[in-house]
């Protein structure tokens, strides 16, 4: 998803000619040979090539991370659909947010994890482009789910009485079917825009994941107009979901102030809290990388801060939702005791 913002930490990904010390003959080699022929080079993913023993340990926390992201997603995904109290609009647009996560996990952490291991750091033509285009679809389409789950919550929290009749099965697919085509439509677009850019042979990027803003800086020419639409895409995708997120909260904290027992607003806000806590982990982590000067970040602050949106994030997702919430917690123990046929205590 970062690559719906400015970009301004790949200011410097276009490097000399020579490459880290990390296998630097083959991989020049493996350059000079991919300018050479025709058709569309790879690329190089530099990562963390500077931190040669770090990467061994980013190795193991890495994998260890995405198999606890593919089986809390996939956990939540089973428990929606199969336990019949959670076929509810909060946890229809929950399952949607779990195969967010999951599916963008899958296209990022795999290559990343043989770049950790391979000292070639390469990726195909490609590849480079399957994962650009699937992240970006998927990075924006969880912006605009983000603030229809908001909506959801304001209409659960200050008008709960026509909760069913306003939250519709239809009009929960339509929003859900937004998302999607929002995230695919942008995709499409950046996409095709961004990669009739003539890159001149520059194939080294600085960092461990493809996005728009890398390719704009490995451009040869000007690229004013790039720039202009990636801003654009910025405000449709951050600024105004996020806008609309805190119109939602804004209403939601003065109904819930209206509340007089203590225990009335500590439901209502229990309601809220987890998609609250994911939304400030998802717009906090973008806010911190992108608020601050361009000059007062390292080029390795900004690969580990995406690491943690990448790779963090969506393992926070159904741990949030399943340590803050009994009614998801109660629905798991129900479908595993129906599935293993035991008794979960």
């Amino acid at each position: 998803m970062s690559a719906l913002l400015g970009g301004g930490r790949h200011r410097d990904l276009v490097g000399p000619a020579v490459f880290p010390s990390c296998a630097s003959a083959p991989v020049g080699m493996w350059m000079q040979r991919g300018v050479n022929e025709s058709g569309p080079a790879g690329f190089i993913l530099v990562g963390f090539s500077d931190h040669p023993r770090l990467q061994r340990v980013l190795f193991v926390t890495i994998l260890a991370l995405y198999l606890l992201t593919t089986l809390g997603n996939s956990a939540i995904i089973l428990v929606s659909r199969l336990e019949p109290r959670l076929h509810t609009p909060m946890y229809f647009f929950l399952s949607h947010l779990s195969l967010l996560d999951l599916s963008f996990s899958s296209s990022v952490v795999p290559q990343l994890l043989v770049n950790l291991w391979d000292p070639f750091k390469t990726i195909s033509y490609g590849g480079f482009v399957a994962q650009l285009c699937v992240s970006l679809a998927l990075g924006s389409t969880e912006c605009v789910l983000l603030a229809v789950m908001s909506y959801d919550r304001y209409v659960a929290v200050c008008r709960p009485l026509h909760y069913t009749v306003l939250m519709h099965p239809r009009l929960c697919h339509s929003l859900a079917a937004a998302a999607w085509l929002s995230g695919l439509t942008t995709t499409l677009v950046q996409s095709t825009l961004t990669l009739r850019l003539p890159f001149c042979g520059h194939r080294r990027v600085d960092h461990f994941i493809c996005e728009v803003p890398v390719l704009i800086k490995l451009a040869c020419v000007d690229t004013t107009f790039n720039e202009a639409e990636l801003f654009v895409a910025s405000v449709l995708f951050l600024v105004l979901p996020l806008s609309l997120i805190l119109v939602s909260y804004g209403h939601i904290a003065q109904a819930v102030l209206r509340i007089r027992s203590a225990a009335g607003r500590r439901k209502a806000f229990g309601t809220c809290s987890s998609h609250l806590l994911v939304v400030t982990i998802f717009y906090g982590t973008i806010i911190f990388m992108y608020l601050q000067p361009a000059r007062s970040r390292s080029k390795d602050q900004g690969k580990f801060v995406s690491l943690f949106y990448t790779v963090v994030t969506p393992v926070l997702n159904p741990l949030i939702y399943t340590l803050r919430n009994e009614e998801v917690k109660g629905a798991l123990k129900r479908v595993l005791e129906k599935v293993l046929g035991v008794s979960c205590t």
